[in-house]
């Protein structure tokens, strides 16, 4: 049975395992709140929330902008993990805003953008239907296994409860 971690460890841990990700899983729902799932690259702001890249071709872009709330989630690869019904994840639930590339801020996500995806970004970049969003990160779970979840909080997935198992936002 592997040790308890503390918060710190288990905050840290559920970072790097966010940060390992290029992509991240997205639940939106319409303006009906008919709800749709998705993915989208990724990249981390400077305060470690999620920013996306999306077209309006797009059905979550046309979502997150009538509907500014988002569910996320970083999943383990069905591959690597011992057993399905306990994968490793880290869900989130966050606020969406729209980022203007023009600012500081937004330069440098652009500019994390550039350096995670190549030339793909040189192009999509230029293209007038690409909105460029903050996905704030306001609460959710890390699941580390069988009765191991952990409420967190912000971008910086701070540990709030260490109750483990029952772990609702």
């Amino acid at each position: 049975m592997p040790r308890d971690l503390s918060p710190i460890e288990l905050q840290a841990e559920a970072a790097t395992f966010r940060d390992q990700f290029k992509t991240v899983l997205l639940a939106t729902s319409s303006k009906n709140g008919f709800p749709d799932v998705s993915y989208s690259p990724c990249v981390l702001s400077d305060n470690g929330n999620v920013c996306i890249f999306v077209s309006e071709l797009a059905r979550h872009t046309h979502h997150l902008l009538t509907n500014p709330v988002a569910s996320l989630m970083f999943i383990a690869d069905e591959s690597t993990s011992r057993n399905q019904f306990a994968r490793k994840r880290l869900t989130l639930r966050a606020d969406v805003s729209e980022l203007d590339r023009e600012t500081t801020e937004g330069a440098r996500v652009m500019k994390n953008f550039s350096a995670r995806f190549g030339k793909t970004m040189q192009v999509l970049k230029m293209l007038p239907d690409f909105h460029l969003l903050h996905l704030k990160i306001l609460t959710g779970n890390y699941v580390r296994g069988f009765g191991q979840s952990y409420v967190v909080e912000g971008s910086a997935l701070k540990i709030k409860h260490l109750q483990k198992g029952g772990g609702k936002p």
